[in-house]
């Protein structure tokens, strides 16, 4: 599963790495249209794709112990997204053996002491 999960993960990264160079080259940001900015679909997308951010970011505070980590995380989640998410659940899976279960990625490490 762990593996299956790197390889997912990976894709994703990968993905969005091209895709938002892709975009980035084709067309700066702020140029976007103001008729698209103003619709209410984008905006309704960017609502979706935000609080789908932020409850990711729910559980990455449960699991990283320190405010600082978690800060960190929260404004490199707010920034770019799915690239940021793909890049902790890396970081997370490659902490793991290959055969490490669900709960190893899922639940908080425990701290010796």
């Amino acid at each position: 599963m762990i593996i299956g999960l790197r390889i997912f993960f990976a894709f994703v990264l990968g993905a969005m790495l091209g895709v938002t160079s892709w975009a980035s080259l084709d067309t700066a940001l702020w140029d976007i249209p103001r008729q698209v900015v103003g619709h209410p679909w984008f905006v309704a997308s960017l609502f979706d794709a935000y609080f789908g951010f932020l409850t990711f970011y729910v559980w990455l505070a449960y699991k990283e112990p320190g405010w600082a980590a978690r800060t960190l995380w929260l404004a490199l989640i707010l920034a770019l997204g799915n690239i940021a998410m793909a890049s902790y659940m890396l970081l997370q899976l490659f902490r793991l053996p290959p055969d490490a279960s669900m709960e190893q990625l899922i639940l908080r490490r425990r701290v010796a002491g």
